[in-house]
């Protein structure tokens, strides 16, 4: 048993960013736990280009000597946009380097509450008591499966997340359920690995992340849309604005949410979808076996048989789906529709637990869906234990 002021839950964008942030109170002992970057790294397809803008892909620092621009610099790249997957692993890589280079990989089994603080054990056996604890675990555990296609032998249907290497696919009929980013880039690396793919999309129409006259105003332009650029005019500036969104009227903050999170795909996707059938408006009603592949029927009352499906169908968050919370910590925290409700500091309503990433878009808005979050997120984070710091020591 060893002892810490705060203990690190994750190694990817939002648990460097809190690391980044907390290391410059030096009095702060600080251990963290994880993989640097293993969802992007291993969770993500191959050959990914990421969805967010180059200005809106760095961690935790703007433009500072931790941006992406900065590692660039440092490693002598031109900046490529959009961001390669390979540059973004490395680039989190070359973060974790210069902000947790105590970093041990060994992943988190259990967080319990244990009288003013936290027992942390790790799958090695080994436990440490830690003051506060920052869950910055990801989406990796969220995947969310369709009730109709549950039924389904997993070798017959799998989520995007559970596939690095899609060429495994190469000559198999393949259809794609979804209509945003991860199921439309899916779809384009599976048909240029070989595959025959149909994407499946339950709205009546595509939606693409293009540039189109209102991007091109100038000032007006900069105005309508903050430089994150996530979700419509209007839209994207109050996104980004975290702390302000969460003063907003929680109706007006559902509103903003469905709008700044609706199934899209980038701009730059079309010309590789060419290979690719796209028939929308149509949802699956029914699935089953049928030989060694599956039959999937439609509201259209149209069939597909396939060899598989791969869901591109996103991330529902419930933090009772984390593995490594204990269920009696799990029901002390107060939650809404799964996310846990969150105070200043992403602290959530028992003392000490904190959660970064997706699971604090409830409270802090869709931007923490986004790397671009980071931004925000690592100084709140380190401002609000600060805060709670001196409180205690005065007390």
């Amino acid at each position: 048993m060893s002892d810490c002021d705060i203990g690190i839950v994750g190694a990817g964008p939002y648990g460097l960013a809190a690391a980044a942030h907390l290391r410059a109170a030096d009095s702060l002992r600080i251990a963290a736990f994880g993989d640097t970057m293993s969802f992007w790294a291993h969770q993500m397809p191959a050959g990914m280009l990421l969805r967010s803008p180059y200005v809106a892909s760095s961690i935790g620092d703007a433009d500072g000597e931790l941006s992406l621009p900065g590692y660039e610099r440092a490693q002598g790249l031109e900046p490529a946009s959009p961001v390669p997957l390979t540059r973004f692993v490395d680039y989190g890589r070359w973060v974790q380097q210069r902000v947790l280079p105590q970093l041990d990989p060994t992943r988190v089994a259990e967080v319990a509450r244990n009288g003013s603080g936290f027992n942390l054990r790790l799958e090695n056996g080994d436990t440490l008591h830690a003051t506060r604890v920052v869950v910055a675990a990801g989406i990796g555990d969220f995947a969310a499966y369709p009730e109709v296609l549950r039924d389904l032998p997993r070798t017959l249907v799998s989520h995007s997340v559970e596939h690095h290497d899609l060429g495994r696919f190469a000559g198999a009929r393949v259809l794609v359920i979804g209509g945003g980013q991860s199921a439309l880039e899916s779809a384009a690396l599976l048909a240029e690995a070989g595959a025959a793919v149909e994407v499946a999309v339950r709205e009546g129409h595509v939606n693409w992340l293009t540039r189109r006259w209102h991007h091109k105003l100038g000032p007006i332009s900069a105005f309508l849309y903050a430089w994150p650029d996530v979700g419509p005019a209007g839209v994207s500036r109050m996104v980004a604005l975290p702390q302000l969104f969460r003063q907003m009227p929680r109706g007006w903050q559902i509103w903003m949410t469905r709008k700044a999170l609706r199934p899209a795909g980038s701009g730059w996707l079309p010309p590789r979808l060419g290979a690719v059938t796209i028939t929308t408006g149509i949802e699956a009603t029914a699935a089953a076996e049928l030989g060694e592949g599956a039959r999937v029927t439609f509201s259209d009352g149209s069939m597909r048989d396939v060899d598989h499906v791969l869901l591109g169908t996103g991330y529902r968050i419930d933090i009772i789906r984390y593995p490594f919370l204990a269920p009696a910590l799990v029901r002390q925290i107060k939650t809404a529709n799964g996310y846990p409700v969150l105070r200043r500091g992403f602290e959530s309503s028992v003392d000490g637990l904190h959660f970064m990433g997706a699971p604090a878009a409830w409270s802090y808005g869709p931007l923490m869906r986004f790397v671009a979050g980071t931004i925000f997120a690592g100084p709140e984070l380190a401002k609000g234990v600060r805060a709670r710091v001196r409180a205690a020591a005065r007390r």
